[in-house]
């Protein structure tokens, strides 16, 4: 996790910048929504910033999305959020009997 700057502080989703009391939003929970792709991968589409990331095994989705948000957020660490949330959602379909 990246480390804020002394005079920057999170507190109630806030991030208090500088002397002057300046808060900025911050989001606690970065949520994707997971989808198994036919041959076993998984593909993640982040619900609230334009994201998708994907890979092979759980594990690999897990280190790309990690890997996808901290590239999305390199010239605002400030604002990275403090979890990934990967949300797994299973769309099917079947014949009423």
């Amino acid at each position: 996790m990246a480390t804020l700057h002394p005079d920057r502080q999170r507190s109630n989703g806030l991030l208090r910048v500088g002397g002057n009391g300046t808060n900025i939003p911050v989001m606690n929970d970065l949520i994707f929504e997971v989808s198994q792709e036919s041959d076993g991968g998984f593909v993640a589409e982040c619900l609230t910033e334009p994201i998708v990331t994907q890979g092979d095994s759980w594990e690999a989705l897990r280190e790309a999305a990690n890997e996808a948000v901290r590239g999305y957020f390199f010239d605002a660490l400030e604002q990275l959020p403090a979890r990934i949330r990967l949300h797994v959602v299973r769309d099917e379909s079947f014949a009423l009997a």
